[in-house]
């Protein structure tokens, strides 16, 4: 048995050298990649700053995925963007790029045949070209207005020709250029929420304004409302909680089912809400996350939260609320 479990422990042993000679490759290339960005890298980004269209991304094969990938980063980051195959480029999809459009073109080599028409395409046009490459003297450096050439970096794999490194310096250095992109345009959670609306993302990013109760539907008194009309709008809010406000509608306090219970006596209803309000409550933000809001629930024991900006109300925020929203 000692044989046989050894056995299987070479090959277990081999693969995690392999996978550790693989990323350690690919982490030096990344490491390289960034020591040699310089004032290219920052041509390039006003290229694009500059274009008042989107960012067409092309690519072939590997390079191609890569600019899949990074035409999709940048549409979410704020830079509308759109991945044109070169192939299809040739037989009528030059017609996706537009007058204002940049065009980011990945090109391992720098002599890959198929991106030749969209070449052509932005120079006659006069398009803004950046090429991405890891050849310096190449077809593509030679016509393009910014090149940013990728320094040398030895392929992951044992026979050290399938795109790897090459292909992880290259997707790598496009979120950089989606990254600067967002900075420049001092791009928000806000704007990101817009793009992500769907998705656990958009559930992350979901803001307490944006399913809280507000307007008519707060359940609000008078510190000196009687505990019977307090009785009947909490009734009527289904809220379990009323917010006990001043004239400006400051909060003083609330009363929850928990204070109904606690006060109950013969002479109940005649008390008001000053009497048998919990003073100085925990309240919230109207743009705080709503999972900041669930977090403040979960560690307090409680369910609801009045919303307050400025110091006055301007909504509640029930624990259901967010549940039913997916917050968690």
């Amino acid at each position: 048995m000692a044989k046989a479990s050894t056995a299987k422990e070479a090959p277990a042993s081999a693969d995690l050298a392999t996978a550790r000679r693989v990323l350690g490759l690919e982490a030096d290339g990344l490491a390289a990649l960034a020591a040699s960005l310089g004032g290219d890298f920052s041509a390039a980004i006003d290229l694009f700053d500059a274009a008042a269209g989107r960012i067409i991304v092309t690519g072939m094969g590997k390079s191609g995925h890569v600019a899949h990938k990074v035409a999709s980063t940048l549409s979410s980051t704020g830079r509308p963007a759109l991945f044109v195959h070169p192939a299809e480029a040739s037989h009528g999809d030059l017609g996706m790029i537009e007058e204002g459009d940049a065009v980011l073109a990945y090109s391992n080599s720098g002599e890959t045949p198929e991106l030749s028409d969209i070449v052509a395409y932005t120079r006659r046009f006069k398009l803004p070209l950046v090429a991405v490459t890891s050849k310096a003297a190449s077809t593509i450096t030679g016509q393009a207005d910014v090149s940013i050439v990728l320094p040398s970096a030895e392929e992951a794999c044992a026979i050290g020709m399938a795109p790897t490194t090459s292909t992880t310096m290259m997707m790598a250095l496009g979120d950089a250029i989606a990254v600067a992109l967002m900075e420049r345009k001092g791009f928000t959670a806000d704007d990101f929420k817009l793009r992500h609306p769907g998705g656990k993302l958009g559930k992350l990013l979901l803001k307490v304004s944006d399913i809280m109760h507000k307007g008519d539907d707060l359940p609000l008194a008078g510190p000196d409302e009687s505990m019977a009309n307090v009785l009947v709008t909490m009734t009527q809010k289904s809220l379990g909680v009323i917010g006990v406000v001043d004239a400006s509608r400051r909060l003083l306090g609330i009363v929850t089912d928990g204070d109904l219970r606690r006060h109950m006596a013969d002479n109940f209803l005649r008390l008001s809400a000053a009497d048998v309000m919990t003073a100085g409550p925990k309240t919230i933000r109207s743009n705080a996350l709503a999972s900041e809001a669930v977090q403040v629930m979960n560690e307090m024991q409680i369910t609801s939260l009045f919303v307050v900006d400025d110091g006055l109300v301007s909504g509640v925020l029930h624990i259901h609320d967010c549940l039913r929203a997916g917050v968690v």
